[in-house]
């Protein structure tokens, strides 16, 4: 099995925070020891991440930009901040012509609005309600499609390989032919060259191994994490994995997939992981969570015929009349 074909670092950090990271030469030879990229957050323009991408570039280590907003625009690309994020990818051109900045290609994260996330967490009874308003604003979501597939299509005929990072929640509407969790969740589907599902264990303790092995099997490329950094959300209280928790489920990632992603460089530097990395033997033995990820399997076969059922309101309403009338 051996050493994964790609290895890419989230990396989000603001301005000086991320120049001082990168002031290490002991990180970039570590970065060139391992063959890792680097999927830069753009989050601000400034002159510090120039000189960042231009030493990554010098030292021949791939850098993808990563799109983000502001957070008053919501961060991350959902239903809401479509045109929004048109704009800010026509002052990414431009800063980049201006600059003369390579990149091996484009990020787009597809999750929900941050500051409405983050009021969900703190006033968790609001949550109903916003499933059920979201629900029945279609053409919004419809629309914000039509804007996002039209975006991503763009950045290709540009020239960039585009990566979409995901929530394990759209890979089960795909297969369905379903867009209920897209909808609940205020997310569109985009037309990536490759999907990168976001399989944080740290997230789903105590089940976040089963989560992984389950999702990781036939994913374009898997991130695991999260190692620390990041945004900070209130009501979201994440213990960082641990280097045997880390080191599990980079192997088991690796079982299913030769592609991994991993949440965040600045979260292994702090710890001290990423020089562990450089000697990581990923044919030691690991132990997969098989009876929790079966059942997981099972309840995602269970689960994507009534997916399907909810694209078809006609049928899922004549079959519940027959059960009823059966009962009855």
């Amino acid at each position: 099995m051996g050493t994964p074909d790609k290895l890419t670092f989230f990396c989000e950090l603001y301005g000086k925070d991320l120049e001082a990271l990168f002031s290490d030469p002991g990180l970039i030879k570590c970065l060139q020891t391992l063959s890792a990229s680097i999927s830069l957050g753009i989050l601000d323009f400034s002159d510090e991440r120039v000189r960042v991408v231009r030493l990554l570039n010098k030292n021949g280590i791939p850098v993808i930009a990563w799109q983000l907003l502001s957070m008053e625009q919501g961060y991350w690309y959902n239903m809401t901040n479509a045109e929004q994020a048109v704009s800010g990818y026509e002052e990414f051109l431009k800063w980049t012509s201006e600059h003369n900045l390579r990149w091996a290609g484009l990020g787009v994260d597809i999750e929900p609005d941050i500051s409405e996330f983050q009021h969900l967490l703190t006033h968790k009874s609001r949550i109903i309600p916003v499933i059920f308003k979201r629900l029945f604003r279609k053409k919004c979501f419809e629309d914000a499609c039509k804007t996002y597939h039209a975006l991503v299509t763009r950045m290709k005929n540009d020239g960039f390989s585009v990566d979409s990072y995901e929530f394990l929640f759209m890979e089960d509407d795909r297969k369905a032919g379903s867009c209920i969790f897209s909808r609940v969740l205020g997310v569109t589907d985009v037309p990536a060259n490759r999907r990168v599902i976001m399989l944080y264990s740290s997230f789903f303790r105590p089940y976040g191994a089963a989560v992984l092995c389950n999702y990781a099997c036939g994913a374009d490329s898997v991130a695991v994490g999260s190692t620390g950094g990041g945004v900070e959300l209130n009501g979201m209280n994440q213990i960082p994995l641990s280097w045997s928790e880390f080191s599990r489920d980079l192997r088991l990632a690796r079982l299913s997939c030769d592609d991994i992603h991993v949440f965040s460089l600045e979260g292994c530097v702090q710890q001290g992981f990423v020089e562990r990395l450089t000697h990581l033997d990923w044919n030691q033995p690991v132990e997969k969570p098989q009876l929790l990820t079966f059942l997981l399997t099972l309840v995602r076969v269970i689960s994507l015929p009534i997916l399907w059922l909810t694209t078809h309101p006609f049928l899922t309403g004549l079959i519940s009349g027959l059960i009823l009338c059966y009962y009855l």
